[in-house]
């Protein structure tokens, strides 16, 4: 179980529900203090003016709304605000947006009745999820419409995703016998207002970050092993000489991936303790830019994901509604806590930096593809006839595409405000598209590093370098090459290329433990270093 409530939610948490069907549980004391905040603000508002309770919304706040009216307003709220379109997101991501707006919930600070986190806590165990569209928020007053159509679902309309099938909603919930929500006083305001789609996205798209970056250094560890690069270029003393945590610690990965490899050589053996009588080096004395500065393009990586896993860590542990009510002071107080700035702006800043790992992908594959610049294998690692077969040859044209599709989608939505809702909401975040924008470049990321995949399987056959490689990318080696198998023989690439793709992201490596303290030290079970 995953208590929520009482303790802060990570990221670890949401893997364990998202990708462990870990189930859910309200922690107790927790939901006494949410049902206090209700009651308090029950009494409060008896005889006050409280925006979103007794008034109309945004710029209507002005017009009072008669107290015989004031539950049909918050249905009226949810059901006009369902307005969304484009493609639906997918059953994961929506399951992460109502874990974060579970959680924020349980901070009791929204005013709303218990058999709101109940309801919540009920859908994600049972894994019914409301239908939410990915166009639709500004990410001001948080993910408005998105978090409409979650709330249209709570309340037994409109349709959910639910063992992979669009259902209707109602008969979904009296099929599994769950009641949905009956509006006491502002539920339908406080289930609107937030990020928690915006950040329920993040989450997914960082945890998939996360071990493409995995991906992306041991694939980068085969290269070097493939064409037997000096190892100095990973060495502590070289890395260490810089203070960036995550070059250090791509660094340290490399060395431990490849640290009984037959394959890399050491400096000091072929150029300084041995006499060297050539005027022409064959060998290259510095490889390329693509494998030689893995921690220095890597590691900022590292250090971006980093970053965005505390950012959004600490926004699903925020109160995101607006009025903030609070039982201590015995106060309710209006402000912008479901502005979505800090997503939006940690989404763009991984966006760049998953993009930049895809050039990387492109450039490795470009160099394995190209005999011209690698000098030991055929052109697009062809193992059949030259000229008659073709290798990877097409399989590059997609990698090419889709990595200038990734350069196109890092423009930053954090900077694309568009005044709306009577300028009301004149400055915004566009946090819900960041996310949605980054949620596709990691996707087109895994799409290029399969192929470079794909490739590097061809290239340790032609070379004969199975047994030559380390022991740790020797096992991951030999279940690649299960998935694609080394090829002579021309075929239709497109099902080996998304099999590849799909074993990535299902393979969780974490190689790397993210994020925070960095302790060199420490080991995992593979023996590998983590942070």
């Amino acid at each position: 179980m995953v208590t929520i409530g009482n303790r802060r939610l990570c990221l670890n948490d949401f893997e364990k529900v998202l990708f462990n069907n870990k189930k859910v549980s309200l922690n107790e004391d927790s939901l006494k203090k949410v049902e206090e905040c209700h009651l308090f603000l029950k009494e409060f508002a008896s005889d006050k003016v409280i925006y979103g309770i007794n008034t109309g919304f945004g710029p209507m706040a002005q017009y009072k709304i008669d107290n015989d009216k004031r539950i049909q307003l918050q249905y009226n709220l949810i059901r006009s605000h369902c307005s969304g379109m484009g493609q639906i997101f997918e059953d994961t991501h929506i399951q992460a947006a109502m874990l974060c707006q579970l959680n924020t919930l349980m901070l009791a600070h929204s005013g709303i009745d218990k058999q709101v986190p109940e309801l919540i806590c009920k859908l994600i165990n049972e894994n019914i999820c409301p239908i939410v569209f990915e166009h639709g928020g500004v990410g001001a007053s948080g993910d408005l419409v998105q978090l409409a159509h979650l709330a249209l679902g709570y309340i037994g309309e409109g349709e959910v995703l639910y063992k992979g099938e669009k259902l209707d909603c109602a008969e979904t919930l009296e099929e599994k016998n769950i009641k949905p929500l009956k509006i006491k006083m502002r539920e339908g305001l406080s289930l609107m207002n937030g990020t928690s789609v915006m950040t329920g996205v993040g989450f997914v798209n960082a945890s998939l970050a996360k071990n493409l970056l995995s991906w992306s250094t041991v694939a980068s560890a085969l290269l070097n092993e493939i064409v037997c690069a000096y190892d100095d270029h990973y060495s502590k003393e070289l890395n260490y000489a810089k203070q960036h945590p995550g070059q250090r610690a791509i660094a340290d990965i490399l060395r431990d991936i490849l640290k009984d490899s037959k394959l890399t050589e050491n400096r000091q053996d072929h150029l300084y303790n041995a006499e060297v009588k050539e005027t022409y080096i064959k060998k290259k004395v510095q490889e390329y830019y693509s494998l030689r500065c893995l921690p220095q393009i890597l590691g900022p990586v590292y250090d971006t994901l980093s970053q965005t896993i505390r950012t959004l860590e600490n926004e699903v542990n925020s109160v995101n509604d607006n009025p903030i009510i609070d039982v201590e002071t015995k106060n309710v107080y209006h402000g912008g806590n479901f502005h979505g700035d800090y997503i939006a702006l940690a989404m763009d800043q991984l966006r760049l930096a998953i993009t930049k790992l895809s050039m990387l992908a492109e450039r490795q594959l470009n160099f394995l593809l190209n005999h011209k610049i690698n000098d030991i294998l055929p052109p697009f690692v062809n193992l059949g006839e030259l000229g008659f077969n073709f290798g990877v040859q097409g399989a590059q044209f997609t990698a090419t595409s889709t990595t200038a599709e990734n350069q196109m989608l890092s423009t930053s939505m954090y900077i694309h405000s568009i005044p709306n809702n009577n300028d009301n909401q004149d400055v915004v975040s566009m946090g819900t598209n960041a996310s949605s924008a980054t949620r596709r470049v990691i996707e087109n990321a895994y799409q290029v590093l399969s192929i470079e995949i794909i490739a590097i399987v061809q290239a340790i056959e032609y070379l004969n370098a199975e047994n030559k490689l380390s022991s740790y990318t020797k096992s991951l080696y030999m279940e690649l090459k299960e998935i694609t198998p080394p090829f002579v023989k021309d075929q239709p690439m497109y099902k080996r290329n998304n099999d590849v793709k799909e074993y990535l992201q299902k393979k969780r490596l974490d190689i790397f433990e993210m994020p925070r303290v960095h302790d060199f030290s420490k080991k995992n079970t593979n023996g590998i270093n983590t942070v």
